[in-house]
């Protein structure tokens, strides 16, 4: 389908996931209600961490979980997870990933190439003494490169991230961005072409023009100190 940690935690509940394409605008949705507990996501792959579904509550909810994790590990079955991402380039991505694995982020699976529209995010900051980081991962290409934006309740900022041949370079840093712990928040990344645009709390906060225009993967990102909670993932087409 083409479609335009020491302790970490991630749980989205109800999540769901409009996929966009570059000729067709119909909705894709993922839904963890038929998923089951204790085991992998059926809608999302794997690729850094140990992510897994669990019950929050009345709620099935998607679970990375650092204390399992030790940097430098990828997921288990990285193999086969990016023959299914990748087909004949699996073997490019799992070079890549296997030599920085070194941020834990899984991939949706049936949005192949993202390109204009939305991704939409609640989050809620836990735990997490160094690190609580929330972020929407996007622009993954085939040799590992991608490009995120997180927000961090314990910095109170917003950065644009760059991974490129395995390095993180950060591209803009937005200071000042109010983000309690153990409060729900809102983030929201806008793809237009080669504009970025991220908000917080329905709030602009970043504008960034990159070199060249967004298409790939997408999916969620972390750092290894971090427990949070994530709902209502969107992705919705450019109008």
């Amino acid at each position: 389908m083409k479609l335009a940690t020491r302790t970490i935690m991630f749980a989205l509940a109800g999540l769901a996931a409009l996929a966009l394409s570059a000729t067709a605008m119909e909705p894709f949705k993922v839904d963890f209600s038929d998923e089951t507990v204790g085991s992998e996501p059926k809608s999302f792959l794997s690729v850094v961490g140990v992510w897994r579904i669990e019950a929050d509550g009345t709620n099935k909810v998607l679970v990375v979980d650092g204390r399992q994790w030790k940097e430098g590990q990828t997921s288990a079955g990285i193999a086969d997870k990016a023959r299914a991402l990748y087909g004949d380039r699996y073997a490019e991505f799992l070079d890549r990933v296997q030599a920085y694995a070194y941020f834990p982020y899984t991939v949706v699976k049936d949005v192949a190439d993202f390109r204009n529209g939305a991704i939409a995010m609640r989050f809620q900051g836990i735990s997490g003494r160094i690190d609580q980081g929330a972020g929407i991962l996007f622009n993954l290409k085939p040799n590992g490169d991608y490009l995120t934006v997180r927000a961090n309740p314990l910095e109170n900022n917003l950065v644009l991230w760059k991974f490129e041949k395995g390095r993180r370079s950060s591209v803009k840093w937005i200071r000042d961005t109010p983000t309690a712990t153990r409060q729900w928040h809102d983030l929201k990344v806008q793809l237009v072409g080669t504009k970025v645009q991220a908000y917080l709390d329905g709030k602009l906060y970043l504008e960034h023009v990159l070199t060249e225009p967004v298409s790939g993967r997408i999916g969620l990102w972390s750092k290894a100190d971090s427990h949070m909670y994530f709902d209502d993932y969107t992705v919705t087409p450019a109008d």
